[in-house]
């Protein structure tokens, strides 16, 4: 009889630690709160990114759970200041027993558009569709 290693649920300065040593400056933010990893990244590597983070071995998140356009622009009672328009990625490794929270503002707010995820995972397709059609990211 075959015995499979224990399993466990990393903590969150696991899962960000692993992100960090993975994505070096590409990260451009990871935030730990209520046990929950939220990593923001920049326009220009959010395909990158997300590439590392499917097949890198420390972070192996071979699911995408759900992908959601956000407009931030009454965040905050108004008082943001920041770009409009994000695209928020929840990622899942089954492997590794991790979870993971990705936002990617879009670089402009007239035109916000993202590489699409669909080559990593197809079942990005429908969310993204939805994306664009709520939001126009």
């Amino acid at each position: 009889m075959t015995q499979l290693a224990p399993q466990f649920a990393p903590n969150a300065a696991m899962i960000q630690t692993a992100i960090e040593a993975a994505l070096g400056a590409k990260a451009q933010r990871i935030e730990v709160a209520s046990d929950e990893v939220t990593l923001t990244v920049a326009a220009a590597d959010y395909f990158e990114v997300m590439h590392i983070l499917r097949h890198d071995a420390s972070c192996q998140f071979e699911q995408l759970i759900d992908l959601c356009g956000m407009d931030y622009s009454a965040y905050a009672d108004g008082a943001y200041d920041g770009l409009r328009y994000a695209a928020v990625v929840h990622l899942l490794s089954v492997n590794l027993n991790q979870r993971l929270r990705v936002v990617c503002f879009a670089a402009d707010d007239d035109f916000p558009v993202l590489p699409s995820l669909t080559a990593l995972w197809s079942a990005a397709n429908w969310f993204e569709r939805e994306a664009f059609d709520l939001f126009g990211i």
